[in-house]
């Protein structure tokens, strides 16, 4: 699917795996195969920005994938994010999305909310807002309805 696809589809929280359909070459070639992790990965769906228009510049819808952190000892030094426009030539795929249950750590921030952290759980999620105290963040649970919604809508993951 398209990037404007899964922008319009996909809730916060939702697994997403890109692909520029090369395949992957052999680890020998380290360069390529840099080149292509680039282009080719998994992430979860963080923010969904829409269109600004500015005086001196506009920029399209777009939204983040959050790939990983990495770190030691419980200290991430690194968060990998990448942002896409909707008009990446990369294929998408909605690989899950997120349960009926689960819970979302979201900060306002901007003109649309960011995903801080997908709980299992309310319990979870509180627990870990208690441990990672975010100014102006806040709950929102994954609902029958929501979930119900996306399957009647066509939205089901792929």
């Amino acid at each position: 699917m398209s990037a404007t696809m899964v922008y319009i589809n996909a809730p916060l929280g939702s697994l997403i795996r890109y692909s520029d359909g090369m395949p992957k070459p052999p680890s020998s070639f380290t360069r390529k195969l840099a080149a292509w992790e680039t282009r080719n990965g998994v992430g979860r769906l963080v923010k969904k920005e829409p269109p600004r228009e500015r005086p001196t510049y506009s920029s399209p819808a777009s939204f983040t994938l959050h790939e990983g952190n990495f770190g030691e000892d419980g200290i991430i030094l690194v968060t990998v994010m990448r942002t896409y426009s909707l008009g990446s030539d990369l294929r998408f795929e909605i690989v899950e999305r997120p349960a009926i249950g689960m819970v979302r750590v979201l900060q306002s921030v901007g003109a649309s909310p960011e995903l801080l952290h997908m709980a299992e759980n309310r319990e979870a999620a509180e627990l870990w807002l208690a441990r990672n105290w975010y100014h102006k963040a806040y709950l929102e649970e994954v609902t029958a309805d929501e979930v119900s919604a996306d399957a009647v809508e066509g939205r089901t993951a792929a």
